[in-house]
This record gives C-alpha cells, sequence and structure tokens, in this order.
C-alpha cells in the first residue's frame, strides 16, 4: 500500500507543481506588462515589486492548485486505468482519497503560517511601489476613541513607531475635562509615551466666579495601551490587510475598548478557514468521478469541474469582500456556506466512499 500511495502523491505533487509555477508565470506576467509603465525605474524596486506580486498572487494560485491538480490527477487514473488497477489489488476508495487530502490539507497549513508573517502585506507593499510611495512612511490627522479618552496624531510614523503634535482629550458624560498637548509620543513596551506634555485641566463643576482652567506640565505620560503603530495605521483603510497575528491582536484589543471588529473577523476568516474550501472540494471531484476509462467523457468531467470550481471560489471571493464591508456578518457570510459545503461533502463521502 505505500507504493501506491508514493505513486499517488508523486503523481498529485508533480501536477500541483507544473499548475502552481504555470499560473504563478501567467499572472505575475501580465501583471507586470500591465504595470510597466507605473513602475520606478530602479530595478531593486521592480524586483521587490515582483515578490510581493508573486505572493499576493500565490494566496489565490495555491488553493486553485491544489484542486486542478487533483482534478488532473483523477482523470490521468481514470484515463489509464490505473484506478481500476489499485481496486483489483484491494486499496480502497479511503486509501485512495485519504493521502490526498492530508497532502491537501498541509500545503493550505503552510499558506496560512505565510499569512502570519509580514508577507500578509504584499499587497499594500505592492500598490505603494505602484504609487511611488515605498519609503514614504507617515499618516496624516489620525483620531482615536481610547478608554474615556480621544488621541489625536497630526502625524504617525509606523516603521519609527513614534508621533507628532498630540492631542488627548479627556471626557467624562460628554463634557470635556482635560486636554493634553504635546510635541512628541513614541510606542515602547506595548504603550504610548506622551513627552513633554502640557495638561489643561478644567473643573468638573464650574462656578462662573471661582472656576479656572488648571495648567501642568508632565515630562513624560502614557496612553493608547496595546495599540501598535501598525494597527493604529490600518484604522482608517478603506483595503485593510492584517496579517493572521495582527488580525487576532487587534480583535482582543477593539473588543476590549467595546469597538466593532466584524470587518477584521471577515478578513481573519478569509485566511484561515476559506482556503480549506479546498478539501470538500477534492472530496466532490472523487465522488463525482468514474472508475473506468470505457464510459467516461474526460472533456466533459474536466469542463464541468473547472467551472464548479472557479464558480465556487468566485462566490467566496464575493463573500468575503461583503465580509469585510461590514455588509453582513462575518460568520454568517463566511463560517455557514462553508460548514454547508463541508457537510454535503461530508455525506456524500459517508454514501459513496465509506
Amino acid at each position: 500500500m505505500k507504493i501506491i500511495t508514493k505513486y499517488l502523491l508523486n503523481k498529485y505533487l508533480k501536477y500541483f507543481f507544473i499548475i502552481l509555477i504555470s499560473l504563478e508565470l501567467f499572472f505575475i506576467g501580465f501583471d507586470y506588462l500591465q504595470q510597466m509603465g507605473s513602475l520606478p525605474a530602479s530595478a531593486n524596486l521592480q524586483l521587490l515589486y515582483l515578490l510581493y506580486n508573486g505572493f499576493f498572487i500565490l494566496t489565490i494560485t495555491l488553493p486553485l492548485s491544489i484542486v486542478f491538480a487533483w482534478l488532473v490527477t483523477i482523470t490521468f487514473l481514470i484515463k489509464e486505468n490505473t484506478l481500476v488497477s489499485f481496486y483489483s489489488l484491494g486499496v480502497s476508495k479511503v486509501q485512495v482519497i485519504v493521502p490526498i487530502l492530508l497532502t491537501s490539507s498541509i500545503l493550505t497549513f503552510i499558506l496560512i503560517l505565510l499569512q502570519t508573517t509580514p508577507l500578509a502585506y504584499s499587497y499594500e507593499q505592492k500598490s505603494k511601489i505602484l504609487k511611488n510611495q515605498f519609503f514614504v512612511n507617515e499618516k496624516s490627522h489620525i483620531l482615536l476613541k481610547y478608554n474615556d479618552n480621544f488621541v489625536y496624531f497630526e502625524k504617525l510614523y509606523p516603521l519609527e513607531k513614534k508621533a507628532t503634535n498630540i492631542r488627548i482629550f479627556k471626557v467624562k458624560d460628554n463634557q470635556l475635562l482635560e486636554t493634553i498637548i504635546a510635541k512628541k509620543a513614541y510606542y515602547q513596551n506595548k504603550k504610548w509615551y506622551v513627552i513633554d506634555a502640557k495638561i489643561i485641566t478644567r473643573p468638573e463643576n464650574l462656578y462662573w466666579d471661582e472656576s479656572k482652567l488648571t495648567i501642568t506640565y508632565e515630562k513624560f505620560l502614557y496612553t493608547l495601551e496595546a495599540f501598535k503603530p501598525e494597527i493604529i495605521n490600518n484604522v482608517y483603510k478603506s483595503k485593510v490587510q492584517y496579517s493572521i497575528s495582527d488580525a487576532i491582536y487587534t480583535i482582543l484589543l477593539f473588543q476590549k475598548q467595546n469597538l466593532s471588529t466584524n470587518k477584521i473577523k471577515g478578513i481573519l476568516y478569509s485566511k484561515v478557514f476559506v482556503p480549506f474550501f479546498v478539501v470538500p472540494l477534492i472530496i466532490l471531484i472523487f465522488v463525482y468521478s468514474d472508475i473506468s476509462g470505457r464510459f467516461f467523457k474526460i472533456g466533459q468531467f474536466i469542463s464541468i469541474g473547472i467551472a464548479s470550481v472557479l464558480i465556487l471560489w468566485g462566490i467566496l471571493f464575493l463573500l468575503q469582500k461583503i465580509a469585510v464591508a461590514n455588509i453582513v456578518n462575518s460568520e454568517l457570510a463566511l463560517l455557514v456556506p462553508l460548514f454547508l459545503l463541508f457537510s454535503y461533502a461530508w455525506i456524500q463521502f459517508e454514501r459513496r466512499i465509506l
């Protein structure tokens, strides 16, 4: 049985890498030809653009290659009557499909692990190169709510982990009680440290003749605890990119601040759960395939298989956009369809394979 498993995996992985490399080269080359006029003259930046674009495309091509490789493999096994030979040797359907499922799951896990690294921001980086902003490291006019405070940064420098011209407004019962003004702030030890702060305090109870503003000065203050510069940088973006680790961190942080997390959950689910749509598709391709190549319509099978995979992938891609746009709850948009797909595949697996 080990020989048959090795044979299956060799065939499958050969087709997988052929399809993956072909798709990568096609999309990278096509995009490069489209954007050639917009790319900077620097060869280093062009190389970085190809690298970032290659990984961004990998998030699309790798899942598709996993499914298409199985589609080609099973077609070859049926056409050459290899599948019939396996069954005649006592190999069960489970022994044929399980190694493929395990291999596809491992490949998907590798993609997910890559999404925990800075490569998850590849789309953002390649867009900055196209706009000649790769070395630009600043954001302007950022206002955040933190506990009872509103924090304003005139300039934020995420890579340097610093901000300039800071205003912190302490509000209680819709009344402004305190204003903190400072020129600089730095992010260290999971806190933003405000340097040389001027504090203007208003009395809680105002009296026309006696009340006055109190002005004090502090060398150091801290605020926005656990708000990483990268997270603040993403707050006002319309097209937000998060790595898996940053998405989890941001969700936990926003929940403490009673802020909406639906958009970030949509990004997280699309990176962690959606890639596993390949598993039920592999099962369904195997379920609806034939044993013998005598009456097997290869062209029809491949055409329907490719069309079905692309349609389903397109639907999931659309649902991802809907979830990230806060139109529908993320769990309803992504997790429920995946659950239904897995359930249907499992029912067919029990009926026709087990």
